[in-house]
């Protein structure tokens, strides 16, 4: 299992590099995959982003649970029955609707606020195994993708979050003192 780390961590807030097709393939980084998927479980999570555990690379994870019933995919295929590994991943709007709802996040332990984000997206990327799918997400789906997304550009909920809140308990309280502060603190860059 990995170890998330969390804010102030800058690393959190790189944009992360590029994955060559050749060193995804590698036993080392399939392991990581593994262990990626064990650790977004292990944390209760619905999706995960390398750079939550420190690995700067754009490869991020989407919990089969955020699945919709009906997927449209354009290329390649799609297994629901596994996580969902999206390598390298692009998205565009494909609708001009966009919808508020409550996020967290496992790098901004028991903090809560409204996100606006895309309804509907159409995502590229590449799977687990190199090979390239594109596929439509919508609603709850979407906003997992668009998430996690902004991990590998190094940009957090927070950022766009309204109305943060934490959870009723005290060391909440002081993490939601240091996400102000981080606010703060990225505003006057």
């Amino acid at each position: 299992m990995l170890q998330i780390i969390t804010i102030p961590t800058k690393s959190l807030r790189e944009r992360s590099k590029e994955i060559d097709r050749n060193v995804l393939l590698l036993s080392e980084t399939q392991a990581f995959i593994d262990d990626l998927i064990k650790t977004m479980y292990a944390d209760d999570g619905i999706g995960i982003a390398s750079p939550q555990v420190g690995n700067n690379i754009r490869l991020v994870v989407i919990g089969k649970q955020a699945f919709p019933k009906k997927l449209k995919v354009h290329t390649g295929t799609i297994d629901r029955t596994k996580d969902l590994v999206l390598v390298n991943p692009t998205w565009n709007r494909t609708s001009k609707k966009e919808e508020w709802d409550e996020e967290g996040c496992l790098s901004v332990p028991k903090i809560f606020g409204k996100v606006k984000r895309w309804r509907d997206i159409t995502v590229e990327a590449l799977d687990r195994s190199g090979q390239s799918i594109a596929f439509d997400a919508t609603q709850f789906f979407a906003r997992v993708i668009q998430h996690e997304y902004d991990h590998i550009e190094g940009i957090l909920f927070i950022d766009k979050a309204k109305d943060l809140h934490t959870v009723d308990d005290l060391l909440a309280e002081e993490r939601l003192r240091l996400v102000e502060a981080e606010l703060k603190h990225t505003l006057q860059l």
